[in-house]
């Protein structure tokens, strides 16, 4: 039986860790763990060291076949740095390229990069969902740095010596989520009032096994080679049926509000919330239709079947 060894940048984060724990239940593949540092009390058999912050600093990859780069500085809703550009060039953009040019010279096959579809944008028009080939439209300094970064990767690909594959997730859930999905598990387990029942938006969300799924499918399929994937759940959903979902995996009734978009919008803007509300009441939907024509893939697990897993592990953790 031949042996793939896959090397997983970030493997300590939401999505490395994930995409560690499944291929590790496949006898055909060698999983490498990729850390920014080593950490006492870790097995230090069959790892690597990479820093974002140092990526001159690489690890090495004469024995890797395949490395999943989901290392990244983050997209954040209250950024700190005085030029977020810069910072997020050197995390997302300089050392991903530094990586995937040391992997070429190093002799890995295929390269699979965890980008975003703020590539895309933000938000879609009804009925026009983003696709996997429309033109790039990143519209702040976290899109802009991966979008970069997807250019790079495709000019090391054109000169050969490694195949490139970009995969853009929208919002990802599930077990262990942080950030603003998780305040929302709060808001909803609390009973807290939420003045969100009039939105009537689509949103695509991911949950982290039909992502991980995806992003195994594509170390050893041949179609998968220089593609650029959109991936999310099977159907879109609205804010409010968001709500209704989580309510039902708890147990518990949604406290829901039907207050008018324009008046939260209003409200919004008042309170410099914007990009907040834009998330809420706002449509991003996703096709993935081309991960079926050349992937044979569909998302294997359904949204109110993953939110039951987030929940339950929210709720294990109270």
């Amino acid at each position: 039986m031949t042996t793939t060894s896959v090397l997983v940048t970030g493997a300590t984060g939401f999505i490395g860790s994930a995409v560690v724990a499944l291929l590790g239940k496949n006898p055909s593949t060698r999983v490498v763990p990729c850390f920014r540092a080593a950490t006492p009390g870790r097995p230090l058999s069959d790892e690597r060291y990479f820093d974002l912050m140092a990526p001159s600093l690489l690890p090495p990859l004469e024995d890797i076949h395949v490395i999943v780069h989901s290392a990244a500085r983050v997209h954040v809703m209250n950024e700190t740095s005085v030029d977020p550009l810069t910072a997020f060039r050197h995390a997302n953009v300089d050392a991903t390229l530094a990586l995937a040019r040391h992997a070429r010279d190093s002799g890995v096959k295929r390269f699979i990069y965890i980008s975003s579809i703020k590539v895309n944008g933000e938000a879609t028009l009804p009925g026009q969902a983003f696709h996997a080939d429309d033109s790039p439209g990143p519209r702040d300094a976290y899109g802009q740095s991966k979008c970069e970064a997807e250019a790079g990767l495709k000019l090391i690909a054109e000169a050969g010596g490694i195949e490139i594959v970009i995969i853009r997730p929208p919002l990802v859930y599930g077990p262990g989520v942080k950030a603003n999905f998780r305040s929302m598990l709060r808001w909803v387990r609390a009973g807290i009032p939420l003045p969100l029942g009039a939105i009537r938006n689509r949103r695509s969300l991911v949950y982290l096994g039909n992502l991980v799924d995806l992003v195994c499918r594509c170390i050893n399929h041949p179609r998968a080679a220089n593609q650029v994937f959109l991936v999310s759940d099977a159907v879109p959903i609205s804010t409010s049926v968001l709500i209704e979902m989580i309510a039902s995996a708890m147990g518990t009734s949604p406290r829901l509000i039907p207050v008018p978009v324009w008046i939260l919008q209003l409200g919004a803007m008042m309170l410099r919330k914007q990009a907040i509300m834009q998330r809420l009441a706002e449509s991003l939907e996703v096709d993935i239709e081309k991960n079926r024509l050349l992937l044979e893939w569909a998302p294997p697990v359904r949204t109110i079947d993953g939110l039951k897993a987030t929940v339950r592990h929210f709720m294990s953790q109270i």
